[in-house]
Parts: structure tokens; C-alpha cells; sequence
């Protein structure tokens, strides 16, 4: 029994793992066409949610559902923020 479990040891020591035939680890990569189209697609789509939103939130505060931050209303009404009446 010594002899037999030493001479796997040597053998599992000896064994090299065999190089990965498959040079591209990644089997779905894109050309870089195909990521700038979806970049600006992307960025298309995100533009235009952003516009969507602010349209929306331009709409609930004229209705008067949401009240203006501190921006907004400056750019709104600036003479808010004037303090030489003071």
C-alpha cells in the first residue's frame, strides 16, 4: 500500500494542466461599432427620461402640485433673492 500511494502522489505532483484550447475567454465580445451604437443609443435613451422628467416637474409646479427648490425659483423670480430692499 506504500508503494501504490506514493507512486499517485508522484504522479498527481508530475500532472500539468493542458493550456485552454479556446484563445477568447469571452465568446460574446463586440466590435467596437457595435458598442458605440449602443452607447449612443443608450445615451439617447437617458437624454431623453432626464427631458421627460424635468418637462413633468416643470408641469406639477405650475399646477402647483410640488413646490420649487432653491433654483428653480431663483431662476423663476430672482428679485426673491435681492437683499438691497433691505
Amino acid at each position: 500500500m506504500g508503494a501504490e500511494s506514493e507512486k499517485n502522489h508522484r504522479q498527481a505532483e508530475t500532472h500539468v494542466p493542458k493550456p485552454n484550447p479556446v484563445p477568447n475567454p469571452n465568446p460574446n465580445s463586440i466590435t467596437e461599432a457595435q458598442f458605440i451604437a449602443w452607447k449612443l443609443r443608450k445615451d439617447d435613451e437617458a437624454s431623453a427620461k432626464k427631458a421627460e422628467l424635468a418637462r413633468k416637474r416643470a408641469e406639477d409646479i405650475a399646477a402647483g402640485l410640488v413646490q420649487m427648490n432653491g433654483r428653480e425659483l431663483f431662476e423663476h423670480d430672482p428679485s426673491v433673492f435681492d437683499n438691497t430692499l433691505y
